[in-house]
């Protein structure tokens, strides 16, 4: 990022389920974001600490959203911060639907009453090279122990449906499946378990990110994986670390509906940004 007669910098801290992020606007003032940045905010200790850091800027829509990772990878589809984020320009424009535009593309976010918002994240990406994977295979059972499931969403993802997603040690299984070399742009890890018609615990690594409390692209692509493997209907209530969120794979795409938490405004000061170089 350069740093050059670059003041006080002002960000919003929001999380959807516990699934926090750093939201930059960018509308007003241009904010060159760069990977290295990405990783000092979102250092827990020594920056903010996010999940994922969102950029707000001009778009075609309402606005466009660019995501990044605390390793400071890039990731072209974030449910939850779009979710708050949709909640954000909502109560600051008082409209009830929205156009927002990412790298995985157009989305569109509703009101859903009750302070919840929905957002449909689009088709999922169920062709083994739209994933993408490493080479020709059908997604729906992986040749990997455990014959998990591979679905886009903007980002890859891997559901492994158990028996108990409690018992699964996602702090060694996540980094495991991450990095698989079925997954060329690595990959989301998930593992599910079964509570009942339509309802299913989920648990999620998120790829470049590390052990998330929620994730809302991974609830999206859990919600199809189990509707194809034919454990649930098109929608489920899905329980995660940090609550519940609610899927629904229609004709028009799969909307994520759940709540959003905007924790507090703040400022990056010019003495960390100048550390930066």
């Amino acid at each position: 990022m350069a740093h050059d007669n670059l003041t006080d910098l002002l960000f919003m801290k929001m999380h959807g389920l516990g699934n926090d992020f750093v939201v930059l606007d960018g509308r007003a003032r241009e904010i060159p974001v760069t990977s290295a940045f990405a990783v000092a905010v979102g250092d827990r200790r020594t920056g903010i600490g996010f999940d994922q850091l969102a950029l707000i800027s001009e778009g075609a829509g309402d606005a466009h959203l660019t995501f990044w990772n605390t390793d400071g990878s890039m990731s072209a589809a974030c449910g939850n911060a779009t979710r708050c984020i949709a909640r954000h320009l909502m109560s600051e424009t008082g409209k009830t639907e929205l156009h927002l535009t990412t790298e995985r593309g157009d989305l569109y976010a509703v009101d859903a009453g009750n302070e919840m918002t929905s957002v449909n994240m689009g088709a999922p990406q169920l062709e083994w090279q739209d994933v993408p994977l490493a080479e020709a295979m059908d997604t729906l059972e992986l040749p990997i122990e455990g014959a998990p499931t591979a679905t886009g969403m903007g980002n890859p993802h891997c559901s492994f449906f158990v028996d108990d997603a409690e018992a699964i040690p996602m702090e060694t299984f996540g980094p495991r499946y991450e990095h698989h070399p079925l997954f060329p742009e690595r990959t989301n890890v998930q593992v599910v378990s079964v509570i009942g018609p339509d309802h299913l615990r989920m648990r999620v690594w998120e790829r470049g990110a590390g052990l998330t409390l929620a994730s809302g692209s991974s609830s999206c692509a859990v919600g199809v994986a189990a509707h194809r493997r034919g454990l649930t209907g098109r929608r489920v209530q899905i329980e995660l670390d940090g609550g519940t969120i609610h899927v629904d794979w229609r004709d028009d795409g799969v909307w994520m509906t759940g709540p959003t938490t905007h924790v507090c405004n703040g400022v990056i000061t010019k003495q960390f940004l100048k550390a930066l170089g």
